[in-house]
């Protein structure tokens, strides 16, 4: 790393009035969530293509997720997934994740992939199938309870192909009525996070299909439903930072799924097709963050499943990219912006977001690190370390869980 580097970007943002010193404190304090299956073999749903050194098991996974932690410094959690991270020994596998420097982060039900949710789950016609996943959802809070977590990360795939499938206002109360149960068994400390999806796998209708569905139904369950929103469950176009501006707004917004998509699957790399989206959607998180008026409580978490890339190396790409953006939004100006806002001045206003967005806050990135004893360059570290070559040798064989 060039200290020079870092000294001529520090005296430019000190120039501009961001304050370097509180900018690098926040970004140390960043905390980036890492999915279980994102180490595991995955595929489309075309099949599975898998990876030497894919992580076959809970234990295995936890050990990547500590690797990305362990060269990013910000991705101190795991989300795992039920069943296909399942253990006999959740209080081993709470203590092993302690042992790694992490912690086990939302749990997420599977209420999608088993032959009975073919129609749905919580929708589904069938009362005995509704009941299984209210069932396997309250084996989630309990799970919840073992491990210390005290995120409930719910998404849906009910929904219908053809017209005249299903009742539509049917399906919405035994949304209502499965969601209401398993939030009464949720702690005080605990909340659900209702996440939304546009279309896919249901291509006529989905019963989650929007925010505003899911915020409908949050609000109507209590102050402990919020609202998540995973990047690749939109249609095209759609403005996202104003959708996190409005849930902040009504204090909803309670986690994100960052990933990209150019069409239809989320699973791409986090900015790798629109950075400028997600410099404008980081923007409004960051501007709610520094409000002392407004109150945030934001999972920031990765769902991607990486089917083509190594999967940690990926991991640690995508932490890598959400670094940047955060800082980005950390150096705007915002008096500027407010003040070219209340003059009218659309051009000004526009340069202020363009400024921040075209920095190069490596050499902010690359001493942050050096100051958390992690190596400037994490990726780079990483293929260094060996530690590919040595989950090869290691992770021979095994049928691994969820896709495979």
């Amino acid at each position: 790393m060039s200290s020079t580097r870092y000294e001529l970007l520090a005296e430019d943002l000190e120039k501009q009035g961001i304050n370097v010193s509180e900018v690098k404190q926040l970004l140390k304090q960043q905390h980036i969530e890492t999915p279980s299956w994102g180490y595991g073999n995955s595929g489309t749903r075309f099949g599975v293509f898998s990876q030497e050194g894919a992580a076959r098991n809970a234990t295995e996974r936890l050990e990547d997720a500590a690797t990305v932690h362990k060269y990013t410094g910000v991705a101190p959690t795991v989300a795992l997934h039920i069943p296909w991270d399942i253990t006999d020994d959740w209080e081993a596998l709470k203590q092993q994740a302690a042992d790694l420097d992490i912690g086990i982060g939302a749990i997420n039900p599977n209420v999608f992939q088993d032959q009975q949710y073919k129609l749905g789950s919580v929708c589904n016609p069938d009362e005995g199938i509704r009941r299984q996943a209210i069932n396997h959802m309250l084996e989630c809070v309990g799970i919840m309870n073992a491990t210390g977590s005290t995120d409930l990360s719910l998404w849906f795939a009910d929904g219908t192909n053809f017209p005249g499938q299903a009742n539509f206002r049917q399906r919405k109360q035994w949304m209502y009525t499965a969601l209401q149960e398993v939030y009464q068994a949720l702690s005080p400390d605990q909340r659900m996070l209702i996440e939304y999806k546009f279309f896919e796998p249901a291509f006529y209708h989905t019963d989650l299909a929007d925010w505003g569905t899911a915020y409908l139904i949050a609000s109507k369950l209590g102050e402990q439903a919020q609202v998540l929103i995973d990047l690749g469950h939109h249609p095209q176009g759609t403005n996202i930072e104003f959708i996190v501006a409005y849930l902040i707004d009504e204090g909803k917004l309670g986690g994100f799924h960052f990933n990209c998509r150019k069409y239809a699957d989320d699973d791409l790399t986090v900015g790798s097709v629109n950075p400028q989206e997600l410099s404008l959607i980081y923007h409004e998180l960051v501007t709610a963050e520094l409000d002392p008026n407004t109150e945030t409580d934001i999972a920031y978490m990765i769902d991607q499943s990486h089917n083509l890339k190594p999967k940690v190396e990926a991991s640690i790409q995508s932490v890598c990219n959400l670094q940047t953006a955060y800082a980005r939004a950390l150096i705007v100006d915002r008096d500027q912006l407010a003040e070219a806002q209340a003059e009218g001045e659309i051009i000004d206003a526009e340069r202020v977001l363009q400024r921040a967005a075209e920095t190069d806050v490596r050499p902010l990135l690359e001493q942050v690190r050096v100051e958390m004893n992690r190596d400037p360059d994490p990726l780079t570290a990483y293929r260094k370390s060996g530690y590919y070559k040595q989950i090869c040798q290691a992770r021979v064989g095994g049928g691994g869980q969820g896709w495979a």
